[in-house]
């Protein structure tokens, strides 16, 4: 364990929270120069410390918390100087290179004057040598998740008294107010939630459905925030107006040197790089550092793994087939829709990749695979591997509240069922049930399909329970639809047993009636029976039977006799 240095500003008891960055680490790999003496500004997370270390020698760490100076000298030991204290109270011989990825929101203590923004980057460019790197980061205020997060202001950091500054109007709100602020000349990256760093000028020639926009949207859409409305049409609009450069969480600036790299994102436990040609990319994929699984990743495991080795070295600059197909499906153009799912039918082929629809490219009258590594145990048959697409892209589309030709019945297997059969698979033979739960023929076309597509959303880590507020608003509404139409129908329900009822009343009263009228009768019956008359009746009925009088007479007459 190192011993900590303590100067003024320190904070205790506190704490700043900090979580991995692979993507960041790879590009301060590429950025931070060899054997450089090196201060580390503010909060880091181990993985991006490590980074550092591998390039420089003499490292120096500032944090402002005194419990995370003490951990981060138990955990890296003597190669890493540890100072708890505040920027302002720093003072010493200037530093080569500055990491300060964490920006300039939390580097103050409470004793320190409340520095503005270009006030604590003037002191941060007094700590460094004229020819210094520096990596500096600022959260940018009119990113498109601040602008949709649901949550009061107040509510979205833990530590709101620190971070981030409160109505500062030194603060940079854009990509040129950045690099004008700057005293460097500086290479600016777009930074989207930590998973993906995108050059600024490529970032803002990005256009919906290519890599640049695709990465983009899969990083927004892994945070979990609440927010009014989902981030993939926000990003797209952004896209189609050149400004997506404008609405990423924030950006790094690194001057002094050129990363290696256009573009950084992270793709589970692997760093995408990727570098813009002629034609499209040139793709880099480099395994990170093993990350504990979940069990929902562990049983997605089974069905699926990464193979960085099934991502082509080189992938076509054109848009996602899934892009293509909203806006036809937005267009009501269904012959188009048709001649496209049939053209990627006749491109499907067995393999263990599995197809995504936003993960494959239109390269011209053909198609290409994009950056997608995951794979199946064992090779898939084509109907399967179409199956999981579509139902992925069925997910999507109406998950995203989607306009589409087809009826609002026709969803689930059925819809996917359909547009298999577009893509050249018929559809089964339907079979007479022999059970009550025999599933459809549908259902058991794309059961495989559907396995996959599950599997493929754990792992990619899609979040299908956190709903944003439109969406809570249409469903709401819909809710409010069908229990508009359950009431008419239970309405309906209670004037039928109504008449029901009044008619099951007249019958009991008849039913009544008729009864006492029985028992009058059988009343009546039993008296006839018990009266004399009723005996001579019969004895005259019974009389009026005998056949030869004669014979009976002399019968008679010897039974008299006898007695």
């Amino acid at each position: 364990m190192s011993e900590v240095q303590v100067v003024r500003g320190e904070m205790q008891p506190w704490t700043d929270h900090t979580t991995p960055r692979p993507a960041l680490a790879a590009l301060l790999t590429d950025v931070v120069p060899a054997n450089r003496r090196t201060l580390i500004l503010g909060p880091h997370a181990p993985q991006q410390i490590e980074s550092v270390l591998a390039h420089s020698a003499d490292v120096t760490i500032l944090v402002r918390s005194v419990a995370d100076a003490q951990q981060l000298g138990e955990d890296f030991g003597p190669c890493l100087q540890v100072i708890a204290g505040a920027l302002d109270g720093l003072e010493g011989e200037p530093y080569d290179v500055i990491i300060a990825t964490d920006g300039l929101d939390r580097v103050l203590g409470y004793d320190s004057t409340d520095l503005s923004w270009r006030e604590r980057l003037a002191a941060l460019s007094r700590l460094a040598t004229p020819d210094a790197v520096v990596v500096l980061a600022l959260e940018n205020e009119f990113s498109l998740l601040n602008l949709l997060d649901s949550r009061p202001a107040h509510e979205r950091h833990g530590d709101d008294e620190w971070r981030p500054l409160h109505d500062d109007p030194t603060r940079p709100v854009s990509v040129d107010q950045l690099k004008a602020a700057l005293p460097w000349r500086a290479e600016v990256y777009a930074d989207f939630a930590s998973r993906t760093f995108v050059r600024a000028d490529l970032a803002a020639g990005a256009r919906p459905g290519e890599l640049p926009t695709r990465l983009a949207i899969g990083a927004l859409e892994a945070i979990d925030v609440p927010l009014l409305s989902p981030p993939h049409e926000g990003v797209d609009t952004a896209a189609r107006a050149g400004l997506l450069a404008s609405v990423p969480t924030g950006w790094l600036a690194i001057c002094g040197a050129q990363p290696s790299h256009d573009l950084y994102a992270q793709t589970a436990q692997a760093v995408l790089t990727a570098d813009q040609n002629l034609t499209g990319w040139d793709i880099t994929t480099t395994i990170g550092p093993g990350v504990a699984e979940s069990d929902d990743h562990a049983r997605a495991a089974e069905a699926l793994s990464f193979d960085p080795s099934v991502v082509p070295t080189t992938v076509p600059s054109g848009v996602s087939v899934e892009t293509v197909l909203f806006r036809l499906a937005a267009a009501e153009d269904v012959p188009a829709f048709r001649k496209l799912a049939a053209d990627l039918g006749d491109w499907v082929t067995a393999s263990r990749v599995i197809v995504r629809w936003d993960d494959v490219i239109v390269d011209g009258e053909s198609f290409a695979y994009g950056v997608s590594p995951w794979v199946a145990p064992e090779c898939v048959e084509k109907d399967d591997l179409l199956a999981a697409a579509w139902v992925r892209f069925q997910d999507r589309l109406l998950g995203q509240h989607r306009r589409h030709p087809w009826p609002p019945w026709m969803v689930g297997d059925d819809l996917v069922s359909a547009w298999l059969g577009m893509s050249g698979i018929e559809p089964p033979e339907q079979l007479p049930a022999t059970s009550p739960d025999t599933p459809p023929a549908a259902a058991q076309q794309v059961a495989r399909g559907k396995e996959l597509a599950a599997a493929l959303d754990v792992v990619l880590e899609t979040r299908k329970d956190t709903v944003d507020v439109r969406t809570a608003l249409a469903e709401a509404e819909e809710a409010k639809k069908e229990l508009f139409e359950l009431k008419g129908h239970v309405y309906g329900l209670e004037r039928t047993l109504g008449f029901r009822n009044k008619a099951m009343k007249t019958r009991e009263n008849r039913i009544r009636e008729l009864r006492g009228q029985l028992q009058r009768l059988t009343t009546a019956h039993e008296r006839i029976r018990g009266s004399r008359t009723y005996a001579v009746s019969r004895v005259i009925f019974h009389a009026a039977q005998v056949r030869k009088p004669k014979t009976v007479a002399r019968k008679v007459a010897r039974r008299i006799r006898k007695r």
